[in-house]
């Protein structure tokens, strides 16, 4: 039985979040940012001093994150941390925290959690592999890195010929190259999962194309 959920997987900065979240409104569906939990995850951990690498402490973090998600801002120990999560370190930090298994575990039900009777979309690393197998829709969504740079770069207004582009453009490679070959859910593309790969599209292209696709499993699944 398919779940009412579009998964929407794919590394980071390609855009997935922002097209999740306008798919959700689109359709009056709840909206799960997974990737925060692991960012939060990961930001915990350094304000308390933890290892990111140290299993056990991190996983007791993960299963108690104080956290609120309340509409587009986050809190965590009743703090805003909705900008805090989305540093490049932090980013780096929640590559690290997701290799590890038991942190992965203490977060699994969590996500479970956020699916409503109205339906979820949801985005990740591994939302249709893991979280929700049986979503009704999977979307691998992904662009090029120096594209991926890019976008990062014009929302922080870095200028693209600047040695902190090139900062953010390793960044990007190196959490691709973490995220692709950690040995606990690794990074990519399933059979069942749908590729759209946004380089040359706008945001709204890429909502249309997911909302269409949607449209045509439902109609296949009446």
């Amino acid at each position: 039985m398919n779940q009412k959920v579009i998964a929407i997987d794919g590394p980071s900065a390609s855009g997935k979040g922002t097209v999740a979240a306008r798919v959700a409104a689109a359709l009056g569906w709840a909206y799960l940012d997974s990737g925060a939990l692991y960012r939060l995850t990961a930001l915990y951990a350094k304000n308390q001093g933890i290892a990111w690498n140290n299993e056990n402490e991190v996983a007791q973090l993960a299963a108690s994150l104080p956290v609120e998600f309340i509409g587009q801002t986050i809190l965590l120990n009743q703090q805003d941390v909705s900008q805090a999560i989305r540093a490049e370190h932090i980013g780096m930090g929640a590559s690290a925290v997701a290799k590890l298994p038991a942190v992965r575990t203490a977060l699994l039900q969590r996500q479970r959690d956020f699916l409503t009777h109205q339906g979820l979309v949801c985005d990740g690393r591994d939302m249709g592999s893991v979280v929700f197998p049986q979503a009704a829709l999977k979307i691998f969504l992904t662009a090029s890195p120096e594209i991926r740079a890019e976008r990062r770069a014009k929302q922080l207004n870095i200028p693209l010929e600047s040695a902190e582009f090139q900062h953010i453009l390793a960044d990007i490679q190196a959490r691709d190259e973490a995220d692709q070959n950690r040995s606990v859910a690794p990074l990519r593309q399933f059979p069942d999962a749908e590729l759209l790969d946004t380089s040359d599209l706008s945001i709204e292209e890429a909502v249309k194309k997911v909302l269409d696709w949607y449209s045509k499993k439902s109609k296949t699944q009446v």
